[in-house]
């Protein structure tokens, strides 16, 4: 008995261009809504074709290729149409194929079918050169018996001769429409539904494609318990995305693997549904669900127990119909009610509440549970499990150090996303820039050669310019002069990474070596070779240590979380000294600031509170703002990183969604909070709430748990992290009882005695809850020397501008200084006023000069600006 052959194999015998025609078909029966493809359409096709094997019968039987496409679009016209879908191929089309392979294969012996087999299968089979003569008669007219002799010669220099046949490999079916979806799926010796849309978790663990998991041994028993229930087997799990719920299925998947449950569940094939895949060209209605069921009833008929996984199974819920109507659940709640399909779902808590608790009879028939964040402890060891595989990926030793540190450092500084997630991202970034510098130049390479391929490009358009005439001396002698310099400096950092990747290379080789006491001395040795040579700013690592994850951690945040080296714990140690350089007259202030932020990043500080928050109290134009300015500066990398709340644009209650973001249902949601946003964006800053005493009590309150858990929820409830943020409030509350109490040197108090004079007059504008949570600072009126350093500061800013923008020197006397701090005695607007004088009586007569300079043609070399006897503002200009 002669044994079918399959419709798949059948059809990847089709030449690549028949095969691609009978595509066309599909795709242009749809477009027409015909309900089958039928021969018509393949033919019409095929004429539409540069060239094939037909053509070639026409052209030597002379019959017009235009009476043959007239004739198959009368008889397309005819069809029937309306159709939403198409059904399948029509038989004539299987018979032909059918036919066309035993006369390639037996006849011809080819091993393919092209398009000119398939022409005489048409005209040797009676039932099919009936239906050719009706729907195209001049290619019915043809001469069998002389077409069946001379067919090889005459289509012997078509293209499809050096075709191979189509074997399915270049799209998801061998079946043409299947792939592209025109047709649905014949579900019968073509792929089926299961293999189509799912993949096969257990296979993956028996293959070792799964990475181990570690930590949820709780969570895989849990879902196993509710798995061999006999109804309502359906573990539906929740959690914040990163926490791990499709671990816990992978760990359930190598469960099984290894034969570690139950005798019920050992033969489970667990296949986590594609659900993209299913809903991928359902565009007409019905047809996702025709799919969703014909996958139903196949897990349920097969032989094999199945159970389906369905990641993020809310895109599911609804899905199919045209404005979420649950068509998919409805398919499922029979199915999961009977337990006759076991379901485990994944899906994080708000779409949980969002989409599916909303329908309580999809609830009822899952048990949900719960897949919490885990703590640091199970979190470094759901790590460790995978750091065999990352060493093998990346090829570089992971040190035990540095899964602690990833685990802890992104706990701490990564608050958006969840642990184990965001430790492993860690880890792996880490891990891949280990193997980066094991392989490339370091970054001061890379820009050091930038700059130099930068510059002899500038050298060259001047050498350009000068053969045209145009001399540019000064600016050619610069040049040369910095391209030696960046050449010396590029050969110094070039040879310095020479020799710390040699010291790598051989620290390597020597840990892969068998050890002995005298090989361990050698290892000792290299160590301590290259520890010595890299110093503080190694730019090779021969491993991934805790220092390389908190780099990571710093250019992800922007926060300095690495152990300090030499240089920065020098800077923290010295920072009230750089204040002072910017803020003078509050020593005792700064000092105050400074023991704070040195106990922070001594890692002595509470890991739950912000770095610092301060309260500075005292009369305008003192130095509060400037000290934010400079702190940014000192220690956050910048003045861009002080994000500055003007507090008396808040006055009233309903301002506090301003600063944390409209909450939902007002105009604003999901755009987020002044404040909020500026503190998620740039989590290491300066927080500087200018004028504190003019916004309104409720915004006060706001700020108690910033001050307190570090942290807020903004109008959307995501969790604002202030834990690594120094919050400086200030205030003009008491400043007269400042001024007065300071008015004769020796009668001032201390800074205690002030802040203990202080507290009543802060205790009329802030509640005592709000007051116990800041530390109280008070700011000290300016002296006769504080401002004259003051007026000598913004001098020298001066001096600094002309050189810069016009490379002229400016000179100033110190007659000039005492000029400028008589001129401003102590006032309410403070420092302010000395910069206004400079801004008034001396930017003015300067630019006057050096425009008058300009227009003459003269050029200014020195500008010495000093007073007379007459207490005038006199310029000396030397040109």
């Amino acid at each position: 008995m002669e044994t079918p052959v399959s419709r798949s194999a059948l059809y990847g015998k089709l030449a690549g261009p028949l095969f691609r025609s009978l595509e066309s078909a599909t795709a242009f029966c749809k477009l027409r809504s015909n309900p089958w493809v039928e021969l018509t359409h393949w033919l019409h096709q095929l004429t539409q074709q540069p060239d094939n094997d037909i053509l070639h019968v026409l052209r030597h039987y002379q019959i017009p290729l235009s009476d043959v496409e007239k004739a198959l679009l009368r008889q397309l016209d005819m069809l029937p149409a309306g159709a939403s879908a198409i059904s399948d191929f029509s038989h004539h089309i299987d018979l032909s194929v059918e036919k066309a392979w035993m006369l390639a294969s037996v006849r011809y012996g080819d091993n393919k079918i092209r398009s000119g087999w398939l022409l005489l299968a048409l005209l040797t089979t009676p039932e099919l050169r009936r239906v050719l003569s009706s729907i195209c008669a001049p290619l019915a007219t043809l001469p069998v018996d002389e077409l069946t002799e001379i067919l090889p010669s005459l289509i012997e220099t078509s293209p499809e001769a050096q075709e191979r046949p189509y074997d399915g490999s270049g799209l998801a079916s061998a079946i043409p429409g299947e792939s592209s979806q025109a047709i649905p799926n014949s579900g019968q010796d073509g792929k089926s539904a299961l293999a189509k849309y799912c993949q096969d978790m257990t296979a993956l663990a028996r293959d070792g494609k799964i990475d181990p998991v570690t930590g949820r041994e709780h969570e895989i028993r849990t879902m196993t318990d509710i798995l061999l229930r006999r109804r309502q087997n359906n573990p539906l799990l929740t959690g914040e995305a990163g926490v791990g719920k499709t671990a816990v299925v992978e760990g359930f998947a190598l469960a099984i693997a290894q034969g570690e449950v139950p005798p019920a569940l050992r033969e489970i094939r667990l296949l986590a549904l594609d659900v993209g895949a299913l809903l991928a060209g359902a565009s007409m209605k019905g047809e996702f669900e025709s799919r969703l069921k014909g996958l139903l009833e196949e897990a349920g008929r097969s032989p094999q127990p199945v159970i389906l996984f369905v990641d993020e199974v809310h895109t599911l819920v609804g899905a199919g119909g045209a404005s979420g109507t649950g068509d998919a659940a409805n398919l499922l709640k029979p199915a999961l009610a009977r337990g006759t399909l076991r379901t485990i779902g994944a899906t994080t808590w708000s779409e949980y509440k969002r989409h599916i608790e909303k329908d309580p009879a999809l609830t009822r028939r899952f048990q949900v549970l719960q897949i919490a964040e885990p703590e640091e402890i199970p979190a470094m060891e759901m790590v460790r499990g995978l750091v065999d595989t990352l060493e093998k990926h990346h090829n570089v030793l992971i040190l035990d150090e540095a899964v602690r540190a990833a685990v802890q450092l992104s706990h701490r500084y990564i608050p958006a996303r969840q642990l184990p997630d965001k430790a492993i991202s860690l880890l792996d970034t880490a891990a891949a820039r280990v193997a980066l510098t094991l392989h490339t130049p370091p970054a001061s390479v890379q820009f050091l050669r930038q700059q130099l391929k930068a510059a002899e490009m500038e050298r060259s358009l001047l050498q350009k310019q000068e053969k045209m005439g145009i001399q540019s001396d000064e600016r050619r002698d610069a040049l040369t002069a910095r391209i030696f310099s960046l050449n010396d400096e590029l050969t110094a950092s070039e040879s310095r990474w020479q020799r710390e990747l040699e010291l790598v290379h051989t620290l390597q080789e020597l840990r892969l070596a068998e050890s002995d006491a005298d090989d361990k001395t050698t290892l000792q040795q290299a160590e301590t070779a290259l520890r010595e040579w890299q110093g503080d700013a190694p730019v090779v690592f021969p491993e991934v240590s805790a220092a390389v994850v908190a780099a990571i951690v710093a250019d992800w945040t922007g926060i300095p979380a690495g152990r300090m080296v030499k240089d920065e714990a020098s800077q923290v140690l010295e920072l009230p000294a750089r204040l002072a350089q910017r803020v003078t007259g509050q020593d005792g202030a700064l000092a105050q600031i400074g023991e704070r932020i040195q106990t922070a990043r001594a890692g002595l500080g509470d890991p739950r509170k912000p770095v610092g928050v301060f309260m500075l109290a005292g009369p305008s134009g003192v130095g509060k703002t400037e000290t934010a300015l400079a702190l940014a500066e000192a220690i956050y990398g910048g003045e861009q990183n002080l994000i500055t709340i003007n507090m008396s644009e808040f006055q009233e209650a309903h301002t506090v969604s301003t600063l944390k973001g409209a909450p939902p249902g007002y105009v604003g949601y999901g755009e987020g909070g002044v404040l909020t946003e500026a503190v998620r964006r740039h989590p290491w800053s300066v927080v500087l709430l200018d004028e504190i005493e003019k916004a309104h009590h409720d915004v006060h309150e706001l700020f108690y748990q910033v001050f307190d858990k570090g942290g807020m929820e903004d109008g959307e409830g995501t969790h604002v992290d202030f834990k690594n943020t120094t919050l400086l409030l200030t205030t003009n509350v008491g400043s007269d009882l400042i001024s007065q109490m300071c008015e004769d040197p020796a009668l001032m108090p201390d800074a205690t005695g002030l802040k203990e004079a202080l507290m009543p007059e802060l205790r009329k504008h802030f509640p005592a809850a709000f007051l116990g949570r800041v530390t109280v600072i008070p700011y000290l009126p300016l002296d006769e020397t504080s401002r004259g350093v003051i007026a000598r500061l913004h001098l020298d800013r001066l001096v600094a501008r002309m050189g810069e923008q016009h490379g002229v020197t400016l000179t100033y006397s110190e007659e000039l200084v005492a000029h400028i701090v008589a001129c401003c005695p102590m006032h309410e607007t403070g420092a302010r006023l000395l910069i206004g004088y400079i801004e008034q009586h001396i930017l003015p007569q300067l630019s006057r000069y050096w425009l008058q300079a300009m227009t003459e043609k003269a050029a200014i070399r020195q500008i010495d600006i000093g007073v007379n006897g007459d207490e005038q503002i006199v310029f000396e200009i030397v040109c």
